[in-house]
Order: structure tokens, then sequence, then C-alpha cells
């Protein structure tokens, strides 16, 4: 799974990005700062067993005071402008980038401060950058099918072909599954026995729809500290029916380096920090931190957290489960207790799971165990979030 970070240029992408993953970023204030995608491991949070349990976790990751930090792969494409399908920009290379994305994170300056362009203004409107961004990636979407529709309705109809598994030979580039283009043809009232009676709008739409399906969006409103940010907010909000979140990524990546530091006591996502050492923060580091609090205090968080775990737990519908060797002791082969968190798709089963954790051990599964009740369980038993589940294998 991959969460992939789009949007115009100099709106914060890179900054976003480093705060979610604290890797090594090159952060300018111009136009297209990143040339090559930057790929990096960010996290979602989720409220660890440990704590329920009463025992003490060695993840293989990080579980702070009782939050599980459970690893995505984040990747942060060159800016997108105007007509980017077209070649300008970088456009081409932003959109083969984007293949790998499961989820996108449109970074959006709310402030009105930056243009289409990436370029410096005052009073610009943040929902214009909605729109250009959807049609680029409708356009990049169209132009794909529309390559191969000829062809692909000629197998299709002539030698009585599945019309999804046509679809998913054809464009498995582009991360889609069976259940995608059923659920697009749910929407469209479409016939898909006879594609080459398709014309170029049902093209179009078939299109547009299976793109807001396999790459959902949600928006960081980014740059939310800058005055008259919060009025353009509300008026996006009435606007779009993508999910906004309100977001400071420059506050993110201060806490994290102080934290890093050990200047503050801070979790990502948390709604406040507490300074650890006094004499270590300069007067200039003080009122920096001040401006964040007020920040945390006007908004509950920076944001970016929360937009992260909203992309995955909520338009990816995930969860996540515990594969442990003991279910009494809920430890591995090593001892290590509750070392693997596990994302799974929302409705997936205990095959499912020992399918994730290695395809031999899929192979082998003849059962699980549901450690908290002790009982047995079957392959099509359908996991829930926070399980912690022993598997079952043949040669056990």
């Amino acid at each position: 799974m991959k969460v992939g970070l789009v949007g115009a240029p100099n709106t914060g992408k890179s900054t976003f990005m480093k705060a979610c993953t604290m890797a090594d970023i090159e952060i300018n204030n111009y136009p297209f700062t990143t040339i090559d995608a930057n790929q990096g491991i960010g996290y979602v949070t989720v409220e660890c067993p440990c704590r329920e349990l009463g025992v003490s976790c060695d993840p293989n990751g990080k579980c702070i005071d009782g939050m599980r930090f459970v690893p995505v792969k984040m990747l942060d494409v060159a800016g997108l402008v105007p007509d980017a399908h077209e070649g300008r920009g970088l456009g081409n290379q932003f959109l083969d980038d984007l293949r790998e994305a499961d989820v996108l994170i449109h970074v959006l300056d709310i402030s009105g401060r930056t243009d289409s362009e990436g370029e410096p203004t005052e009073g610009y409107d943040p929902y214009k950058n909605i729109e250009f961004l959807e049609r680029e990636l409708d356009f990049w979407y169209r132009d794909i099918f529309r390559r191969e529709w000829s062809n692909l309705s000629s197998e299709i109809e002539m030698e009585n072909k599945d019309f999804e598994q046509q679809l998913l030979s054809r464009f498995s580039g582009l991360k889609i599954d069976r259940d995608d283009i059923k659920k697009t043809l749910g929407r469209l009232d479409l016939d898909r026995d006879h594609p080459s009676k398709w014309n170029k709008e049902d093209i179009n739409n078939f299109s547009t729809e299976l793109r807001k399906i396999t790459k959902p969006m949600v928006v960081a409103a980014n740059k939310i500290d800058i005055p008259g940010a919060e009025e353009k907010l509300e008026d996006l909000k009435k606007k779009i029916d993508i999910d906004v979140i309100p977001c400071c990524a420059e506050a993110e990546l201060a806490l994290r380096k102080a934290s890093e530091q050990k200047k503050v006591s801070y979790v990502a996502g948390d709604e406040d920090f507490k300074i650890l050492d006094e004499e270590s923060i300069s007067e200039r580091e003080r009122k920096g931190l001040d401006f964040v609090r007020k920040i945390l205090d006007n908004y509950g968080s920076t944001g970016v957290q929360e937009t992260v775990n909203r992309a995955v737990f909520d338009l990816l519908d995930m969860i996540v489960v515990y594969p442990v060797e003991n279910e009494n002791s809920y430890t591995d082969k090593k001892g290590n207790v509750l070392p693997d968190a596990v994302l799974l798709e929302n409705g997936s089963t205990t095959e499912d799971l020992a399918y994730e954790v290695h395809s031999d051990i899929g192979e082998d599964f003849i059962g699980a165990k549901d450690c908290r009740s002790g009982r047995r369980v079957g392959s099509d038993r359908v996991l829930e979030n926070g399980d912690i589940v022993k598997i079952l294998t043949s040669g056990q």
C-alpha cells in the first residue's frame, strides 16, 4: 500500500512529506523543488492492545504511550500544473509516478498565496487547484483507456472474453481490481457486454468514475496558520464533497525535530506537547513553540497525522490486526510481545491474514485462534480492528 502526496508546486508537499517520514528531503520556497519522486516510510496511528492487556510490547516499529505506529509507504511526486497531461511542467513524469499510489493526499495552500503554477500571489482561490488537479487526473485516465478501447472492446465481443478480466490484464499498472470495475459499472448505466457501442462520453465517464474509486483523495488544507486561511477553508468546504483537514506541516515538522532532539515530549497527532529541557530552548525556539501551541489550541492538532490516518483508515477502509505465535503470552517465537501490526482491508479473513504474513503460511493455513477468547476460528472468520490472532498451519 502506498500513500501519494499530490498538489501544485510550492504548496508544502515536501514539508508535509518530511514531517511524516523525517526523511532527508530538499525543501525550498520555489516551484519544482521535487523533481524525482521522494519515497519514505510514514505511519498511521492506532491504539495498541498492550495497554488493554497490561503488557509491555516489543514492536517491529514504534509504540509510544500505548499508541502504535504502523508503517505505510509514502510517495511525494513532482508538483502538478495545469495541462500536465500534455507535458507541461513535469507532467508525464508526475502522472507515471502516481500509478503506484493507492490513495492520494492533496496538499493545498489554503491561504491563497500560491497559484496553480506554484508562484506567489494574493487572494487566489484554492478551489481552482482542486479543479485543475482532478481534471488532470481525469485526462490521464481517459488517455490510457482511449488508446486501448478499440482493441479491448473487440476482444471482449468477438472472443467472448470477460470484461473485468480484460481490463485487469491491460491496466494492471493502475492498481485496479475486479471490485473496483464492478463498483464503477454499478454507478453508471453502461452495457458491459458491448463496449464497442460506448461513445466518447461513456468512456470518459467510466474512466473518471474508476479514477475516483481507485485513487480516492483527501485534502490537506496546509498553511492554515497564515492570516485569512481559515476563511478560505470554510469557503472551500462549501464547494467540494472531499474530506478537508486543516494542516500546518511546518508546525508538525518543528515538533518532530524538537522531539528527536529531546527538547519536547510529543507524539504525532497529539493535541499538545511538553518542553523537557527549558534551558536548551532558545528564545527564538520558544517563540516558535508558542506559535505552534496556538495552532494546536485552535485545531486540536497540526492535522498532518490526522490526514494520513484519514486516508488509510477512512478512504481505504483498512484495519490493524496483530498476528502472534503464542496465544497466551501474545508473543512470537523469540518471545517478543505483539511484535507485528498488519494493515488489512476491512472485511479480510483469517486466511487473508495468513497470506499477508507470508505466502507459505497461507498455503499451509488450516485455521486460527482468537487470542482474546481462546477460541479456534475458521478460514472465513472476518477480522475486526485490533484483533490478536494465532495462525494455525498444517505443520503445527
